[in-house]
């Protein structure tokens, strides 16, 4: 990565030994603290545990996850593409992620793609590329969403399912470790009426903080978690997946 040296916290922040989303408003959009906290929980917890070796992060963006993956790896590669909207001092290469990666075959060990599948016109080519440099016994950690707004438009073209997700994986022979839904009912209600409540004039952000902070309040309490738990598969918040090249 360049300018590691320089490198400063964006989306993504350590607070009480914990990650979490950004308070910042320039880098977390207040109604999107909640997804953005859970997927810092599902990187905190699985990177320590699969990342190694050469890392490479696709669509990296401003390198978010770089405080969680820089102790378990031994070097890493960022890339993004031009259309990006999260500009950044660190970026290694740029380059079309839905054409022929520039890299050569098991080249790395790890791969990181979070929330970036979506924008991806072909997805069928960067799986087939993720599967070719990806070395044996190589994981990719990622996410992405599905019950969420339309962002960073015109570049938001698809919702995965499960079952695309499944799909995908089994065509580049890889297999899956872990595909886990993420969130549910009262997430999503949650997560839609911050978004929205957020253009009230004065008060909407202060709402859509609130709001958020009840829906984390209610999914730890017994009927909260049974309500998530049993919505979570038919009306997922979204996805994550830990997925490896067999060696």
């Amino acid at each position: 990565m360049k300018n590691r040296d320089i490198w400063q916290p964006s989306k993504f922040v350590y607070k009480n030994g914990k990650l979490i989303a950004s308070r910042h408003k320039k880098e977390v959009n207040i109604a999107s603290r909640l997804i953005a906290d859970i997927v810092a929980e599902f990187y905190d917890k699985n990177i320590k545990k699969y990342a190694s070796g050469k890392l490479l992060d696709l669509g990296s963006g401003k390198v978010p996850l770089y405080q969680v993956y820089r102790e378990y790896i031994s070097d890493s590669i960022c890339v993004d593409w031009q259309n990006t909207q999260h500009p950044n001092d660190y970026l290694d290469l740029e380059c079309d992620l839905e054409k022929g990666l520039p890299f050569a075959i098991g080249e790395f060990n790890t791969i990181i793609l979070s929330d970036v599948l979506e924008h991806i016109p072909n997805p069928e080519m960067l799986w087939t590329e993720m599967s070719r440099i990806l070395s044996p016994n190589g994981k990719i950690i990622m996410n992405v969403p599905f019950y969420y707004k339309i962002h960073e438009q015109p570049y938001d073209f698809y919702r995965f399912t499960e079952f695309a997700l499944r799909r995908f994986v089994k065509m580049s022979g890889l297999r899956i470790i872990k595909l886990e839904s993420i969130g549910g009912f009262p997430e999503i209600i949650g997560d839609i009426f911050a978004k929205n409540i957020m253009v009230l004039p004065i008060f909407g952000e202060n709402l859509a903080n609130f709001i958020q902070f009840l829906t984390k309040v209610f999914v730890r309490t017994a009927l909260g978690k049974i309500l998530s738990k049993k919505t979570k598969n038919i009306f997922p918040f979204g996805y994550f997946l830990i997925v490896e090249k067999s060696g």
